[in-house]
């Protein structure tokens, strides 16, 4: 069965980075509130700078230090607000797809010695299982003509590119490395092709 989206409401959210309109959206897949924080009018419009980011509690909203996430979202923000248009879709997908709880137990695994892929694969997943079908519905039904993804992981190019999105552009976004990401951010580069300068090893 094809998925599909309602836009069911929006709403004006004054925030430091800026006044957005949230688009909260149902859908056929699963029952996960999947958002699009939307700056500007974006409908027609090409290279529109879009954010896919994948929620992350530890890191939005405690401001965890072991990943890039919650530095990720204030910039993405940031950007959209200095472009004057643009797009934030956040996604339910905790943990690269394999949810909180399995999230945190990786976290003490990786405590133990193993990187956050070898992690997941330990507790029955894949390195990354996260899906990118709604998120194509959201810039669909924004009517947003072509955008300029603000990633660091070519696969989420790939994977929009194959939903029918068309993407013209690449925007970084690299945040600060320090000791208690830089494994983490290793092994995205490493093992998972992220492209993000990392500093030389000594």
């Amino acid at each position: 069965m094809k998925a599909t989206i309602e836009d069911k409401v929006q709403t004006r959210i004054p925030t430091k980075h800026g006044d957005f309109t949230l688009h909260y959206y149902s859908n056929s897949l699963d029952n996960k509130e999947h958002v699009a924080f939307v700056k500007g009018e974006v409908a027609g419009k090409d290279h529109v700078p879009v954010r896919i980011h994948s929620e992350c509690f530890t890191g939005d909203v405690l401001g965890s230090r072991r990943c890039d996430c919650g530095e990720q979202l204030d910039m993405a923000l940031d950007l959209i607000n200095q472009s004057g248009c643009g797009v934030l879709i956040y996604m339910r997908q905790e943990g690269r797809g394999i949810g909180l709880l399995k999230k945190l137990q990786a976290y003490n695994l990786q405590d133990q010695g193993l990187d956050t892929v070898d992690a997941n694969i330990k507790l029955g997943h894949l390195a990354d299982e996260r899906e990118y079908d709604i998120a194509a519905l959201i810039l669909n039904s924004l009517q947003v003509h072509s955008i300029a993804l603000i990633t660091n992981n070519p696969q989420k190019i790939d994977e929009m590119t194959k939903l029918g999105i068309q993407v013209n552009d690449r925007i970084p976004i690299e945040t600060h490395i320090h000791l208690d990401n830089l494994g983490y951010l290793t092994t995205k580069v490493e093992r998972m092709r992220h492209l993000l300068k990392m500093p030389d090893k000594k």
